[in-house]
């Protein structure tokens, strides 16, 4: 109870009355795959407030179908966040792309846990969805959000979305972009840094993964944020971006069968995702599921959590599913001081316990672990990773992540998916997961 208190707590403590900040100092606006884990853990204090955390997130979808990372708070000074609103340019540079007038948001994405988390909240109370007409709102903004994923960003050809900034899989410096962020000639010197007011730099980013990132949206930008005018410089498939629009796509199944509408569509392509999935990002050779660099084509060589995410899939070969869960219990990401998942693998050279992606456990990789090895009939894993989470979110004071080493609380405190996750799990049995 104690627990369910204190996550309740910083769930209102976060609360803006139309959405949830994660972090009231470090992170003052509205962030995409934030929200939606946000709303999963809300669904148990107020069916309401999670669809209404939903749907303000939804108000800053553009015209082209695409949900931006970011929807701007207009009462935030601009100071207050880098990259801001000016920054951006939103309703101006990506006017043409179908960018609101208001709000202003990002021109980029995060990973589409978003039909997921309508899904799961509709079933917490289907009475409350029916009565305000939920699922009917959400279901056409959200297939246009997955359309907008299979078309226009299917820059390699293979079926899989990509990815075109390192903030959208939403591990912003983990090791797996480096290389492609080589190629990337670094902005010096046009902006300040707000996340080092409120964060320790030895966890965030450095200043050259910043200028990198600064010249990715420039360019971004300059093209109108139009996929089909750009040469994006930086453009990878990764695993559990596309993992998770495969869950997207069945939750869409079900919403659609629960109108009573034709849900063959999405069934459909969750199935022949799942194909493509394995056949373009499976390492049979590392048990684990790997980037794609679409600039020369090749796998990128390096394990992180994102390649153990695809285990959400209920779809995959059994020998694929066998291979992850020995991956995962095995030395790159078993971290004993924790019972967590590094967001690196422990062995690896540029493996960080404090940076960052870069080996810092999170909890929202370890909610849709053990989320996939439910799925998959592993109970008993499942349940010690629930427990860890939950332990080690209480403890910390709900961390944003934490050394897996150590379990010393990195990052801001009272972060709001830690809150929304640990108090899920306090409401999760052993079932297998509705799909």
């Amino acid at each position: 109870m104690t627990l369910r208190r204190g996550a309740a707590r910083v769930l209102l403590g976060n609360w803006t009355g139309t959405s949830t900040v994660p972090s009231r100092t470090l992170y003052p606006h509205q962030w995409s795959w934030d929200s939606a884990f946000v709303a999963i853990g809300l669904r148990h204090l107020s069916v309401r407030r999670a669809q209404q955390e939903l749907e303000s997130l939804l108000a800053g979808q553009w015209a082209d179908g695409r949900l931006p990372h970011i929807v701007f708070n207009p009462e935030v000074p601009y100071g207050a966040y880098f990259p801001s609103p000016d920054f951006w340019q939103s309703s101006r540079a990506g006017r043409a792309a179908g960018a609101p007038a208001s709000p202003e948001t990002s021109g980029i994405v995060q990973p589409p846990v978003h039909a997921l988390a309508a899904w799961l909240v509709h079933r917490a109370d289907p009475a409350e969805s029916a009565r305000r007409g939920f699922l009917e709102r959400v279901l056409p903004r959200l297939t246009a959000w997955h359309d907008y994923l299979l078309t226009r960003r299917d820059l390699g050809g293979g079926g899989l979305a990509a990815v075109v900034h390192p903030w959208e899989p939403g591990m912003d410096n983990s090791p797996a972009w480096d290389r492609a962020l080589a190629r990337v000639e670094p902005d010096t010197g046009t902006f300040r840094r707000a996340d080092l007011d409120h964060g320790d730099p030895a966890d965030r980013p450095t200043d050259l993964d910043y200028g990198r990132y600064v010249r990715l949206v420039t360019a971004y930008r300059a093209a109108g944020y139009d996929d089909r005018a750009t040469t994006h410089r930086f453009a990878l498939e990764d695993p559990a971006f596309n993992a998770l629009l495969i869950t997207g796509e069945l939750a869409l199944a079900g919403m659609a069968g629960h109108l009573g509408r034709d849900g063959a569509r999405h069934t459909a392509r969750a199935a022949e995702l799942t194909r493509r999935l394995v056949d373009r990002l499976w390492d049979d050779t590392a048990g684990v599921f790997r980037a794609r660099d679409l600039t020369d084509g090749t796998l990128v060589g390096r394990r992180g959590v994102a390649g153990l995410l695809p285990l959400v899939v209920p779809g995959l070969p059994d020998d694929v599913v066998h291979a992850l869960t020995r991956t995962l219990d095995g030395p790159h990401f078993r971290a004993p001081g924790t019972g967590l998942v590094p967001s690196h693998d422990l062995t690896g050279a540029d493996f960080d316990p404090h940076r960052y992606w870069r080996g810092p456990a999170w909890f929202n990789t370890a909610w849709l672990v053990e989320r996939g090895l439910r799925t998959h009939g592993r109970h008993a894993r499942a349940r010690t990773l629930r427990e860890a989470l939950v332990t080690e979110a209480g403890r910390t004071g709900f961390a944003e992540y934490v050394d897996p080493l150590t379990g010393e609380g990195r990052g801001a405190r009272q972060f709001s998916w830690t809150a929304a996750l640990a108090l899920d799990l306090l409401h999760t049995d052993e079932e297998e997961p509705t799909r």
